[in-house]
């Protein structure tokens, strides 16, 4: 039988914040004991027993004198989650105003099911305004961290494309967990407005 999570997360760039430095691309990785199979997934606020049904928002204003210049602008976030889900309670996003946390980990305790788990997010071509205006979404990508940790990075940065991308592999009982910080390309002049758009990340185990 088919596991899946999914977690949603807005993305907003208002058309009318300096880039902030990029932390090294850290995450964390750590084995888990076996159970039962399930999957766990959160994306920004979250909590242990099935989420709280919050979707974030992540933006950011671009400033007149600097429309269209292509300098990519960091997008603030109104995410509160910096402490890890997983085990401690370690503190793995220090900037939560601006990353956000996204975990993922699947557990089995037989041979019989799926070796690894899928983490993905899909995407729409576009963010739109009230007017109809358009902004590609290929026009915001992410980085990613961790504080303090040791290993190379699992949960992969990119530029959002339209459909679904594959974030990465989760073996089976496996915990891993980073912070993306997002950037708005800033590419073109666009009309004036709020431009908004959804993207969903996904936690399957076929």
């Amino acid at each position: 039988m088919p596991l899946a999570l999914r977690h949603a997360l807005t993305l907003s760039a208002a058309a009318l914040v300096s880039a902030l430095p990029v932390l090294d691309a850290r995450a964390w990785s750590l084995s888990i004991a076996s159970a039962s199979r399930r999957v766990f997934l959160h994306v920004g606020d979250g909590t242990l027993n099935g989420g709280n049904g919050t979707i974030n928002r992540v933006e950011v204003t671009v400033p007149a004198n600097q429309l269209g210049n292509g300098v990519p602008l960091a997008m603030t976030s109104n995410s509160s989650q910096s402490r890890s889900l997983y085990g401690d309670n370690y503190l793995t996003c220090p900037d939560p105003a601006n990353q956000v946390m996204i975990g993922a980990s699947y557990r089995r305790n037989n041979n019989g099911a799926p070796a690894t788990a899928i983490l993905s997010v899909t995407a729409p071509a576009v963010l739109t305004n009230a007017s109809g205006d358009t902004i590609p979404f290929s026009e915001i990508s992410w980085t990613v961290s961790a504080a303090g940790s040791p290993n190379p990075n699992v949960i992969r940065a990119s530029t959002f494309t339209t459909g679904t991308q594959t974030l990465a592999t989760v073996p089976a009982n496996t915990y891993i967990e980073n912070c993306h910080s997002f950037r708005y390309a800033n590419s073109a002049i666009r009309a004036a407005g709020t431009y908004n758009g959804r993207v969903t990340y996904t936690l399957s185990n076929p």
